[in-house]
């Protein structure tokens, strides 16, 4: 399994940035996947989840501003960021559920790109 990142770096206030996950090793079209986030001195905060048939559900501080999606042709993990805020610049994770679990029970992870939001 592997899990590549990708978009990250600096964002505007009031801008948007989209993540990108490329994905291999894995029938990417059955997975639930997940995007994660650890704010320095902080522990990991799971961000948004989709089930492997579009189902979303998002962490109440992205909610409404981020927009997580996926394309199976190219086994690709998206997310939308929009509206940047203070508690958005974090090393920034995709990861892969267990199988048949939920999004937010992972079991393979990226290795992080950094988001920062510029002052």
């Amino acid at each position: 399994v592997h899990l590549v990142e990708s978009g990250g770096g600096l964002v505007q206030p009031g801008g948007s940035l989209r993540r990108s996950c490329a994905t291999s090793g894995f029938t990417f079209a059955s997975a639930a996947m997940s995007w994660a986030r650890q704010a320095p001195g902080k522990g990991l905060e799971w961000v948004s989840g989709i089930y492997s048939e579009g189902g979303t559900y998002y962490a109440d501080s992205v909610q409404v501003r981020f927009a997580i999606s996926r394309d199976n042709a190219k086994q690709i993990l998206y997310l939308q960021m929009n509206t940047p805020k203070p508690q958005d610049p974090a090393l920034s994770y995709c990861a892969r559920a267990a199988p048949l679990a939920p999004p937010n029970i992972t079991r393979y992870w990226g290795h992080g790109t950094q988001v920062a939001v510029s002052s």
